[in-house]
Order: structure tokens, then sequence, then C-alpha cells
């Protein structure tokens, strides 16, 4: 018997991405629900979720009112999750930078059976096997620097910290009580995995190849980066409980 499986996608502004990106994502894992969280995207791609959802079974959609936030989003899915008994909870960016076929494998991996003590899945991009394609100079390094800053300040075991491309299973979600996260955006992603850690659940990186998306705005910039740092300061600090 399958896990009853949510696959969470947050999403502002990704029409020419998301309907070729749920297609691929059912094609590879048929027995997935999928769940699109819109920030009142104004290119139409709330919309088109409703259309899709009339005639999809496995398609839901949250709208919210505006652009809200990466964390605030998947947090959002990840409550949705927990209240309609979903047994795992995969999270991907909706611009193609994460795989489907890659999906599935991470996919196949927590359901190994040497990894059923296993609460976290990590689509890496900085494991042996993992890379990157398609990033300027600055955009490594800056992910270099905010996964290395986790590292250290954090004391995490875990090379990519600040990727959203994981499953999850729900008693994970439980044992950390999402409620308490404080991020609400990027940063979200590494006080997650801090909490996991903290929390003792055993966690695995699964290589992947990130390929930058090509239709689109990247929603990234050094401002987002700059807070991202400082939350972990706070974490490190003490002044995040």
């Amino acid at each position: 018997m399958h896990p009853k499986t949510l696959v969470v996608i947050a999403t502002y502004n990704e029409i020419e991405n998301l309907p070729k990106l749920v297609e691929q994502v059912e094609h590879h894992l048929p027995a997935v629900d999928l769940l699109v969280i819109d920030d009142n995207s104004p290119d139409g791609t709330g919309r088109w979720c409703d259309q899709r959802s009339k005639t999809d079974k496995r398609m839901h959609v949250i709208h919210r009112s505006g652009k809200l936030g990466l964390g605030s989003a998947t947090l959002c899915g990840f409550r949705y999750a927990l209240e309609n008994s979903y047994d795992l909870i995969a999270t991907m960016d909706a611009d193609f930078s994460h795989s489907p076929a890659s999906l599935a494998e991470m996919m196949q991996t927590i359901q190994l059976g040497e990894n059923s003590d296993c609460g976290l899945v990590i689509g890496s991009r900085y494991v042996r096997g993992g890379g990157i394609v398609g990033w300027p100079l600055f955009r490594h390094l800056s992910s270099r620097a905010v996964n290395l800053a986790a590292r250290l300040l954090l004391c995490l075991p875990t090379r990519d910290n600040s990727g959203a491309f994981r499953i999850y299973r729900r008693c994970t979600l439980e044992a950390v009580d999402i409620d308490r996260i404080q991020a609400d955006g990027y940063a979200y992603l590494e006080e997650l995995v801090w909490r996991i850690d903290r929390a003792g659940v055993r966690m695995v990186e699964v290589p992947i190849t990130f390929t930058d998306r090509e239709k689109g705005a990247s929603k990234t910039s050094l401002l987002i980066g700059v807070s991202v740092f400082w939350h972990l300061l706070m974490i490190s600090v003490g002044r995040v409980k």
C-alpha cells in the first residue's frame, strides 16, 4: 500500500511553468496529490489551478491574498497535509529547477526499508553526484556561503540546508511543531532543518541536479540572502527557541 503523499508547490507568477510541471509530476508519481499555494499571482496561475482542479481530483489549490512569503506558504501546505492525514509531504519549486524525475527517486529513497527511520529526505546539490546548472558565479558563492554558515552556526550535519526540494514524514513535522517556526521567508528552510536535527530525526541527502529557471523571473535577491544570514545568527545566539 502506497503512503498517502502530497506534493506542495508555492507559486507566484508561474503560469509559464506550472501546467507542464503538474503534468510531469503526475506522470512520474501517479499516486500523489498536489497542492498549489498561490499568492494571488497576477499572471493567472491561480485561475489555471482552479480550472485544472475541476477535472483533476488530485489537484488542490489554496489562494492567498498576496505575496506573503515562501516560508508561510509552505507552512500553510504543511498544515493542510497534517489536517488531511497525509503520510509523506514533498516540497518543490514551481520553475523546473527541481526535476519531477528526481522527486520520484527521492520518494523511492524514503520508502526503502533501510530508511524506515528517516524522517527527511533532502534533494541535495552539495553531496557527491549533485550539482547546479545555469547559475552565475555570484549565486554559487552566496549559496555556498549560506550553507557554510548554516553548518557552522547551527552545527548541522547536512550539506544542503537552503534548498526547498524535500520529502518529510508526517511524524517529523509533528515532532518539530511547525507552529514554532519563526521565519516566514527563505530562512524557514534552515530553521526547519535545525529543528528536525534537534529533535533527533535522521535525515538523508540524495544528490540532485538543480537547473536554473528558463522561464519567469527569479524570486531571490541580495536582501533575501542577508535576511537569511541574520536569522541564522539569531538562532545561533538563542534568540529563536
